[in-house]
């Protein structure tokens, strides 16, 4: 029988399929040597290798800042023993706690007046603030004339932006700070080196000195990374890298700027633009300046645009510290919104990510930033066109915005509803 012609094509493909299979398997197994085989251990700063509140040396004074609606399992669960932990460490005389709550309709409020009673225990001074104006109060009320914070929606109706109404409360939270500094009672004046904003998180005191001691204090916001449903991270809102650009996956390690990417993947401190992810520690100097740094949401012209930016990364674009100190995710603070996320991400044994996750997260990473350049562009476009002819409009009108946070806005319409609030 004489060869078919067609086995005869099929054999130079056998020659270079074998060594090509194992070409491509040896490279693949370097780049795994490469990028998940060599390990970079965890760096943790233990309370007992930091001043506490019962050490002659040097004490950071700290001003705890948070705000809860409907928060009454985790504060009853976690959040309060956590917090005055805290305040044992770095001693009462070194802390003041600042908390504003409203609205809830669970019971957050009797949670909170369980925290203020163990805090009056330990000396500590503190203001809670338990409001009972609700959203459906709050967004049935008719806005004065000219108020910010309102915008009219495709449903034919003004209604209240979600973000000036966070602003505003963590305002008032912030508030307790300078008039602490203008005090002119016999308490007299007191004055704070850092601010630490909890979220209703999990956390330990093992976290907040880890987080606190980021860069030897060389910083000015350093954020935890935080986690609802590992292995995505939770905070999308808010969380930019180096260059401004959002997280290019929720899962590790996350960014699409080379410089922010490797440092997650090396445990060390990242470069971000903005960050806020369940614990954010700021140096406290700008929150002195006249006038103060301000946490804002963008104008209203700007968000009838179809338009929302986070507050949280915004009040970063403000700071002026920020481009002189940076602002920085510490990978090895990781904070969590339950039990289960707490237990996946701080593995009684091996480390998180285990190398299985790390190689699937390098990988999705790297197609997301092959595949996901149409969409990045388009996201954008969409956004820089809005603002500029705001821009122009606003202009014409004679108002000047030089600082906005382009890199913090988002193509979204946030407004508050009765229970949270909505996109539009």
């Amino acid at each position: 029988m004489f060869p078919s012609p067609l086995r005869k094509s099929r054999r130079p493909w056998r020659r270079w399929l074998r060594p090509a299979l194992l070409l491509l398997l040896g490279v693949l197994f370097f780049d795994y040597i490469l990028t998940v085989v060599t390990t970079h251990p965890s760096t943790r700063v233990s309370p007992s290798a930091t001043p506490s509140g019962n050490s002659s040396s040097y004490r950071e004074r700290i001003f705890i800042a948070s705000m809860h609606w409907n928060n009454e399992l985790i504060i009853r669960s976690h959040w309060s023993a956590a917090v005055l932990d805290l305040v044992k460490h770095f001693g009462p005389e070194n802390v003041y706690i600042s908390i504003v709550e409203g609205g809830s309709f669970d019971d957050t409020k009797g949670a909170l007046r369980d925290l203020d009673l163990e805090l009056e225990k330990l000396g500590v001074e503190r203001s809670i603030e338990l409001h009972q104006t609700t959203h459906q109060e709050e967004i049935n009320r008719i806005p004065k004339l000219n108020e910010e914070g309102w915008v009219w929606t495709s449903r034919g109706k003004k209604e209240l932006r979600r973000i000036p109404y966070l602003a505003g409360i963590r305002n008032q939270v912030m508030d307790k700070l300078r008039q602490l500094a203008e005090r002119t009672n016999r308490q007299g004046k007191r004055t704070f080196d850092k601010i630490l904003w909890l979220n209703d998180v999990t956390f330990t005191t093992e976290d907040v000195t880890t987080l606190l001691a980021t860069r030897e204090g060389n910083y000015a916001a350093v954020c935890s990374l935080d986690f609802l449903k590992p292995p995505q991270y939770y905070d999308t809102f808010a969380l930019r890298d180096k260059s401004g650009a959002k997280a290019i996956t929720q899962t590790w390690p996350f960014f699409l700027d080379s410089e922010s990417r490797h440092a997650v993947m090396s445990n060390s401190p990242v470069p971000v633009k903005s960050c806020w992810n369940g614990i954010v520690a700021f140096h406290a100097e700008p929150f002195y300046h006249d006038p103060p740094l301000r946490f804002r949401g963008i104008p209203d012209s700007l968000a009838s645009h179809y338009l929302e930016g986070s507050e949280c990364c915004l009040v970063h674009e403000d700071n002026l510290l920020s481009s002189v100190q940076g602002v920085w995710v510490n990978p090895n603070v990781r904070v969590s919104y339950n039990e289960e996320a707490k237990r996946l991400v701080h593995p009684s044994s091996g480390v998180w990510p285990g190398r299985g996750e790390q190689w699937a997260g390098i990988w999705n990473n790297r197609w997301a930033r092959w595949t996901g350049l149409p969409r990045r562009i388009t996201e954008r476009y969409i956004v820089e066109r809005r603002i500029k002819k705001w821009w122009a409009d606003t202009l014409q009108n004679g108002e000047n915005y030089d600082h906005i946070g382009a890199y913090c806005i988002i193509n979204e319409m946030q407004v508050l509803v009765q229970n949270g609030w909505a996109h539009v």
